[in-house]
């Protein structure tokens, strides 16, 4: 199944302390009121400009193995590689919250508005990963119970970037406006693809000790795999009281 799906902007609209943390600023901090200001205009230039959409697709195991060995550049080792053949599911996926925001935040860097470039520059970065979470979420409901989605990119966790080439080339993801450049950065630059695997909670863990994982500056796998957690006790919290109704309502039959 192939879908295009669109959020409102608002659902991708970051908080102000959600950008002031991907910044580095402690919870609770507060900040002077010309950053204050100037973050409220980010936000609402974010609101204004923004547009986002997103793009699924299913595909089988076996063909999305042929999409993650791309030009054969991955690591040799990587989480992915042992995760998605568990798969109950696999969709490729990208997300954008389209080309204005970019353009005014390269326009207001060449105007000297470097303060509210960078803070747009921010909000818009994280935008684009509410818009990517909030499709993870968007298919949520289409596995079973025991199992949950969680998304992977190349250029991450040893998948070569050069695999975007062929994620494109199987997605499709021009169709609402994003392309590739030759360097294999994304067009427009707030956007994100990748595969969402849906799995049980278990396989989707690992530990960040792979050789690519000193040279990674997010650690943002971390992140998105303590979410897995909470979501597992939402599984085992379902299950016991399915069970518990299960046992109530059973009755003893006759001999």
């Amino acid at each position: 199944m192939r879908e295009i799906v669109r959020f409102t902007v608002d659902a991708c609209l970051p908080t102000e302390a959600e950008v002031l943390a991907g910044q580095g600023v402690p919870a609770g901090r507060e900040t002077s009121e010309p950053v204050a200001q100037t973050l409220r205009e980010a936000r609402d230039l974010f609101r204004e400009l923004a547009a986002p959409i997103s793009v699924l697709s299913d595909i089988p195991t076996a063909e999305f193995a042929a999409v993650y060995r791309g030009e054969g550049k991955n690591a040799a080792d990587s989480p992915l590689e042992g995760i998605f053949p568990k798969a109950a599911q696999l969709a490729l996926f990208a997300v954008t919250i389209g080309e204005r925001v970019g353009e005014e935040i390269s326009r207001l860097f060449v105007a000297g508005r470097f303060d509210l470039g960078y803070l747009l520059d921010a909000v818009a970065s994280n935008g684009t990963d509410r818009l990517a979470q909030k499709l993870q979420e968007h298919c949520a409901d289409r596995v079973h119970a025991d199992t949950v989605f969680l998304r992977y990119s190349p250029g991450y966790c040893g998948w070569d970037i050069t695999g975007q080439r062929q994620l494109f080339q199987t997605l499709r993801p021009e169709e609402i406006g994003i392309t590739l450049r030759e360097s294999c950065l994304m067009e427009p630059l707030k956007s994100i693809s990748g595969v969402l695997v849906a799995a049980r909670p278990g396989d989707h863990r690992f530990d960040n000790a792979y050789p690519f994982c000193t040279a990674c500056t997010t650690q943002s796998c971390r992140s998105r795999i303590a979410t897995i957690d909470s979501e597992a006790d939402k599984i085992a919290t379902k299950t016991r009281k399915t069970r518990n109704e299960r046992a109530r309502t059973w009755e003893p039959q006759n001999p």
